[in-house]
């Protein structure tokens, strides 16, 4: 029976295998007939589709470090296995002085509080005394012993009469003991002050530890804590306040303990582990270090957050002694950068960004690694009311991989090749799911992060490789989608070709692809359609129910007026403006004949009249001088002394379409 199944398994595998290659040729086939007999938009966008396919096959051919994997997500893979060591809670409490009681505390003892802070000290030093004679006197303590279990009782029925009465008990003085060291243990406001007054006259002495402690057990307030060794917090208001002053003054204390100044390098912190000291602040370091992360895991009030990670960022230096720390603080912060509302998020930036410059070369890449890969998992979205922070991650990216380029460099190359491998992927195949890889806000954020990048350091680190290779990516993207209904992503392509052209001095032709898009014409009579209100700042495709609306045809002659004066401002000063504008110039004429909307032919007239009048300031500027095109040292000097005077008529053009710009 097993042998006939088998058979059949192979017979009806092999069946299928067929059926696929069947088809697969059937649709390779048909693939290039389609390619053989569609027209693309125009020649122009023919020629250059041909051209940035050639290209980025060749290139592709060429690169020994080829990106296989398509998914953006996966890219640079985080190593959170360090992330599991020295997690356990046991470690979080210190070993407490009996110098520093818990002390209780009532109403009426409210303004006596003064007076009582120095009876208690008082009675800490006697029983320390006392304990000091037992040691001494083994008869005095066998006395002691033997009316041990009456003074127990007495003290019993002393602290428990108002609140339990007469209660019998099974095992006497064990069963006693241990609900006395239970509440004892519980942290009043009066004890806190007691604390924190030592600690500020005497930060090593006895009552840090115990501060130390509270805190932990503040940190792990309202969670289900079954501990006796750990002291309970009662109220918000104890909460409160050790929160605050350990948070507030546990740097300064710590700098004095190791006697370190407010500012002191990695080096110099890490000279500490061989001195004698640092055996005995170790252990409280590490407990308030491991109870704030502790902290920010649990604490869900943004403005709670802020004061944690504002008051913990003055300690960033110290995380260089605990490296396991350092990973999980990272952690942690990229969570809170990346979903936090403004100022949480921004305060979780700040933060990173002194871990990146301070700390070692693992915690940068550690950051540049969770950055990139928060940013990629949270801009798969974009809504007009999420626009501002997206923004604000991309820039945080930006400057966090501008700390250190030789660091980040290899990163960022990575990356740019894997967006042309999955374009290249798609240039070949044209299929449906290689295409949706590409027109989605994924794919366009992570292209447009590595544009900003390179626009921020091209001018002081070499990236030509970069540059040359991005360009290829987006000219290929331009031309791969020529329809109408993918207008907001060729404007995107344009806007990126823009501003890495104004960065890097290079001419980067971009005319043909605007004038692409002034081809598709919405309808013209306003009456017929209702009026649809079109924001291309958050669509990557306009949905079909758009496209013939006037609003469409509008919004897209709107934005490449805006796009053009863009362009050509870059090259108003060049000695070549005349033969830069010269086809556009004769592209926007005919589309002002064509056009009848007045409000469009008001504006495309406008810009012709601009771009007109900076053609006869140039060549009456190109007249007045003796050099020949062939010296470019002259050339490059052209105008310099006009460019930092008063700013030119289409330099004021240019500002005032820049205020309604959605670019």
């Amino acid at each position: 029976m097993g042998k006939k199944l088998g058979k059949k398994a192979r017979k009806f595998a092999k069946k299928n295998l067929q059926s696929v290659l069947k088809r697969r040729r059937k649709l390779k086939s048909m693939f290039k007939r389609k390619a053989a007999s569609r027209r693309v938009g125009n020649e122009d966008a023919a020629e250059g589709y041909e051209k940035v396919k050639s290209e980025l096959h060749a290139r592709g051919n060429s690169d020994d470090g080829a990106i296989l994997n398509d998914q953006l997500e996966n890219l640079f893979v985080e190593d959170d296995d360090h992330l599991n060591e020295d997690v356990s809670d046991s470690d979080g409490y210190l070993s407490e002085d009996p110098e520093c009681p818990y002390i209780s505390e009532s109403e009426n003892e409210d303004d006596s509080r003064g007076q009582n802070k120095e009876i208690h000290l008082e009675l800490a030093k006697q029983k320390r005394k006392l304990e000091r004679l037992l040691e001494k006197d083994p008869k005095f303590a066998e006395f002691v012993e033997s009316r041990r279990s009456d003074l127990d009782q007495t003290r019993s029925e002393e602290i428990y009469s108002d609140d339990e009465g007469n209660t019998s008990y099974l095992d006497g003085v064990a069963v006693r003991q241990s609900q006395i060291s239970h509440d004892d243990k519980v942290l009043t406001g009066h004890t806190i002050d007691v604390w924190c007054w030592l600690v500020m006259e005497q930060p090593d002495g006895s009552g840090f530890a115990n501060l130390l402690n509270g805190f932990h057990a503040a940190s792990q307030y309202g969670i289900n804590f079954d501990d006796n060794s750990s002291p309970r917090i009662p109220n918000r208001a104890v909460f409160s306040k050790i929160l605050t002053f350990v948070l507030c003054e546990a740097d300064g204390v710590f700098r004095r303990l190791l006697g370190v100044p407010d500012s002191c390098s990695k080096e110099c912190i890490l000279k500490l582990k061989s001195t004698p000291k640092w055996k005995t602040v170790r252990p409280l370091m590490k407990s308030y270090l491991r109870s704030s992360l502790f902290l920010l895991n649990q604490v869900t009030d943004s403005q709670i957050l802020v004061f944690i990670l504002s008051r913990l960022r003055a300690s960033v230096i110290f995380f260089t002694l605990f490296p396991s720390l350092v990973g999980r603080l990272i952690k942690i912060l990229v969570h809170l950068w990346a979903t936090g509302e403004e100022s949480l998020s921004s305060s979780s930036f700040f933060f990173i960004r002194d871990i990146a410059s301070q700390l070692s070369s693992d915690c940068l890449d550690t950051c540049l690694t969770r950055t990139y890969n928060a940013f990629i998992a949270h801009c798969k979205f974009v809504e007009p009311t999420n626009l501002k922070h997206l923004k604000f991650l991309m820039d945080s990216v930006v400057e966090i991989y501008s700390l250190n380029i030789q660091k980040s460099y290899q990163k960022v190359l990575l990356s740019v090749q894997q967006l042309a491998s999955i374009l290249r992927q798609a240039l070949k195949t044209k299929g449906k799911e290689e295409l949706k890889k590409i027109h989605n806000w994924q794919y366009v954020n992570c292209l447009d992060l590595w544009v900003k990048f390179i626009t921020c350091n091209f001018r002081d680190h070499d990236l030509q490789q970069l540059l040359f290779l991005i360009i290829q990516v987006i000219r290929g993207i331009a031309y791969l989608f020529p329809g109408p209904r993918y207008v907001p992503l060729r404007f995107k392509c344009v806007h990126m070709l823009n501003h890495l052209s104004l960065s890097s001095r290079v001419f980067i032709p971009v005319a043909s692809l605007v004038f692409d898009c002034l081809e598709y014409r919405g309808n013209s009579n306003s009456d017929t359609m209702k009026r649809m209100q079109i924001n291309f700042s958050s669509l990557v495709k306009v949905p079909k129910q758009f496209l013939k609306s006037r609003d469409f045809h509008e919004e897209c002659v709107l934005s490449a007026v805006e796009l053009l004066v863009a362009h050509f401002v870059q090259w108003s000063y060049h000695i070549s403006f005349p033969e830069v504008a010269t086809i556009p110039l004769i592209l926007l004429k005919r589309f002002h004949e064509k056009t009848n909307v007045e409000s469009l032919r008001r504006l495309v007239k406008r810009l012709i009249d601009q771009v007109e009048q900076n053609i006869a300031f140039i060549q009456k500027k190109r007249e007045e001088v003796s050099f020949s095109p062939n010296d470019q040292a002259s050339v490059e000097c052209f105008l310099q002394l006009e460019k930092t005077g008063p700013p030119a008529p289409f330099t004021r053009y240019y500002s005032s379409i820049l205020q309604n710009s959605w670019f």
